[in-house]
């Protein structure tokens, strides 16, 4: 047995000191207290040894109590359940743990009061400690179970009194204290105080963005307002209209001559730019290629000290699990103990909620009959003597009042205020309803005019779009610079290149596979798993990389193409 500390002394004694009898269950109590000893250390010791001193105190009081009446003047009460946890250890432990592991037990606690403790026992051990045992205990058992080992252990435990009588006259002798010479000590004036550490710093966590949708028009719900001012703009946009055509009746000039030069400007100088960017491109993917070349030579090596270091960590987890297993086998018999312990605390439990249940109904029962039988009572003496008076609501009260008047009277006259309040009531709501449908009629009129112009507006951007088309023919001769055949061909030969050693690398790698499953067949099945979803991942990985990359310069370069045309367009559209 390992050595038990001081410390797991205190534990065990702290944990009988909370114990109580009569308002705790025991295996409660033991499972709520190996929750918080969850990293002590000795945690099954102490559990064990708090369990038994509570399982056997009939036994143990015996002994704690007689010996508290003849030594109790100068002992303290607090230290009972010192003395209850070592008879209990030397009762029933002593030969698992055995005489070096008791004898640390003892020396670690109070000597004085161990050596007459120890004393006191085993001198009255054979006398009438066993006879009150007998009287809880058959007299066969308590002589072969308990007797019998103690006095087998006597010869040491004498020596081991002995011992502490030693100690105790040791202790009594006055040792003179050495005379300390004082050393002087310089000042440490310069010295600077330590620098506090800094607060770390919190860094929240964002949350997750949602994706932007792929889609450019939204359909809009308009209300009454904004129904009313695309109204009020495009009438604007009429009658300016309109004024134009009244200028140009006039004599005034149109300015789509210079308008068209203007925008096949814009267009050359945009085909211009084009043909920059493409070149740019190109030579960017060129660089691209031969920057994975490099590249590659690297990532080989990579890859075969990830698997070593994949390799060493299944060993070590193989390993773990293995003494972990051999651990579960002796906590198995423990548990089971504690499960049938279980079993007939829940049974003794359950019948004696029943029993109580049972007498709680027949109490109920009875309580609320006396309470119907007061309620019925209590009805009865305050029901009110009927008194017959007959009354006439057509005659006046008498009081002398200005504008008496009897019941009939007045309930007609407020019958007629209601009548009128409720035709004053409907004729403001037919008048709101007036309104609403006129409001609504307005409204209509104008989403059959904006729906006119938007119409009109949709014609135009055909047109417009039909003109683009036509302009196409031009783009496509900006592809066939001699420089940007040039870059293409060579970005060809580059990729061609890097798909020859893509192919010699997949097998390369499909050999690899099937080195390491011929090495790993000795292994399990799941570590032949584990070895080719690593390569898998480590190949899907570099071939997402790559593929990554071309998607965004492909996505760049229809980004270009589509949108010049378009802002030019655009602004032909906002000078019109």
């Amino acid at each position: 047995c390992a050595y038990v500390g001081f410390s797991a002394l205190s534990e065990a004694i702290e944990l009988l000191d909370k114990f109580t009898a009569g308002r705790q269950c025991l295996d409660d109590f033991i499972e709520d207290a190996s929750k918080a000893l969850q990293v002590a250390e000795n945690k099954d010791f102490i559990l064990d040894v708090v369990s038994g001193c509570i399982e056997h105190k009939n036994l143990l009081d015996v002994v704690v109590s007689v010996f508290y009446g003849q030594y109790g003047k100068s002992l303290r009460r607090g230290d009972r359940n010192q003395f209850v946890l070592i008879s209990y250890l030397a009762t029933f432990v002593l030969d698992d743990i055995g005489l070096q592991s008791f004898s640390n037990i003892v020396k670690s606690l109070d000597t004085k009061k161990m050596h007459t403790f120890l004393k006191f026992f085993f001198t009255n051990l054979t006398t009438w400690i066993q006879e009150e045992w007998n009287k809880i205990y058959d007299a066969e058992y308590v002589e072969k179970q308990w007797i019998g080992p103690l006095l087998r252990w006597h010869p040491e435990i004498a020596i081991l009194i002995d011992q502490l009588a030693v100690r105790i006259s040791h202790g009594s002798q006055v040792k003179k204290a050495p005379i300390k010479t004082t050393k002087p000590e310089e000042f440490l004036l310069t010295k600077p105080k330590p620098r506090s550490l800094p607060m770390p710093v919190f860094i929240p966590q964002q949350e997750k963005c949602k994706p932007v949708s792929c889609t450019n028009n939204w359909p809009i719900k308009l209300n009454s307002a904004a129904i009313l001012r695309q109204g009020a703009l495009y009438d604007r946009q009429v009658e300016e209209e309109l004024q134009r055509y009244s200028r140009l009746i006039q004599g005034a000039r149109e300015p789509s001559s210079f308008l068209q030069w203007q925008r096949e400007m814009h267009e050359r100088d945009v085909q211009e730019e084009l043909a920059k960017i493409e070149c740019r491109r190109l030579e960017g993917r060129i660089s691209y290629e031969e920057a994975v070349d490099r590249d590659h030579s690297t990532s080989e090596g990579k890859t075969f000290r990830e698997i070593a270091q994949l390799q060493e960590e299944k060993d070590m987890r193989d390993m773990v699990q293995q003494v972990a297993e051999g651990h579960k086998n002796s906590k198995m018999a423990k548990e089971r103990l504690q499960k049938f312990k279980q079993s007939i605390v829940s049974e003794v439990s359950e019948q004696s909620q029943k029993l109580l249940r049972q007498a709680l109904e027949e109490a109920q029962a009875e309580l609320s009959r006396k309470f119907e039988i007061i309620c019925e009572i209590r009805t009865l003496e305050s029901l009110p003597h009927i008194r017959v008076k007959n009354f006439d609501d057509t005659e006046i009260a008498g009081h002398e009042l200005l504008g008496e008047m009897s019941l009939a009277e007045l309930k007609e006259r407020l019958a007629l205020l209601k009548a009128a309040q409720q035709t004053e009531q409907q004729e403001k709501r037919e008048h709101i309803l007036e309104v609403r449908l006129n409001k609504k009629q307005l409204l209509l009129e104008q989403m059959d005019t904006i729906d006119l112009h938007r119409r009109a507006l949709a014609q135009a951007a055909a047109i417009r779009k039909e003109e683009k088309k036509s302009r196409l023919g031009f783009q496509q001769t900006v592809t066939q610079d001699e420089t940007l055949l040039a870059l293409q061909k060579k970005l060809e030969e580059k990729q061609q290149e890097r798909q020859r050693l893509r192919r010699s690398e997949s097998k390369a790698k499909t050999s690899e596979q099937t080195a390491v499953c011929t090495v790993t067949n000795t292994g399990t099945h799941n570590e032949h798993e584990n070895n080719n979803l690593l390569l898998r991942f480590l190949f899907c990985q570099k071939s997402l990389k790559e593929t990554s990359w071309e998607e965004l310069e492909l996505s760049l370069e229809r980004h270009i193409q589509k949108d010049a045309p378009y802002e030019v367009s655009q602004r032909e559209t906002l000078k019109t």
